[in-house]
């Protein structure tokens, strides 16, 4: 049995999903060569490596990454807030303010967008950049664009709830938000892009 079709048995049997799912590819890959070759496998390498994106990560490395991302997200929104007239007190990943406590929950800490943003980046990067280094300049670029624009959306929820109404903080607002600023985060993106473009032109082809 060759190994790929192992590891997707184990995976199962095993009911470890990342395991299987990662599997799967790694059989589609076995197939592709061995019917086709490897030039083909070439070929078509970054839609089956892209396919990897699709992968929801596994729940130990998840779960590390959102709580920094919650404590860093927290930590940028009270620094911020005060500057903006807010007085605030942090504890962990509350926010409390004068109107109501702020809790930077797991669904807040950003991680799906930021997942998000950069698969966005590497197919905004792949179509619409022949350079290498700026694709992956781009790729990267992401993570930083989406930890400060999901900081941006808990500061403007904060300056919501201590100006207008506590009630902003759920519902269609906080959903709305959270579209919004994802859009910004591309927009950002794009504007970066166009940086590169205008002030480090170059002709490098993409291998």
């Amino acid at each position: 049995m060759p190994r790929g079709c192992l590891r997707l048995v184990v995976g199962i049997l095993g009911a470890e999903l990342f395991l299987s799912r990662l599997s799967l590819l790694l059989v589609i890959a076995g197939l592709l060569i061995y019917f086709f070759g490897w030039p083909y496998m070439r070929a078509v390498f970054f839609p089956w490596a892209f396919l990897l994106l699709m992968i929801p990560l596994p729940s130990i490395v998840f779960n590390q990454i959102t709580l920094p991302l919650q404590l860093l997200a927290s930590r940028c929104a009270s620094f911020a807030l005060p500057l903006l007239g807010v007085p605030v007190l942090r504890q962990g990943n509350v926010i409390v303010l004068p109107a109501m406590a702020l809790e930077v929950a797991e669904a807040c800490s950003g991680i799906r967008s930021l997942l998000s943003l950069i698969t966005l980046a590497i197919i905004y990067g792949y179509f619409l950049e022949k350079r290498m280094w700026v694709r992956v300049v781009l790729a990267l670029a992401a993570i930083p664009l989406a930890i400060v624009a999901n900081s941006l959306r808990i500061v403007g929820t904060g300056l919501l709830v201590q100006y207008w109404d506590p009630s902003k903080a759920e519902g269609f607002f906080h959903a709305f938000s959270g579209w919004l600023i994802f859009v910004v985060s591309l927009l950002m993106l794009y504007l970066l892009h166009r940086f590169i473009e205008r002030f480090l032109p170059g002709k490098e082809q993409a291998p």
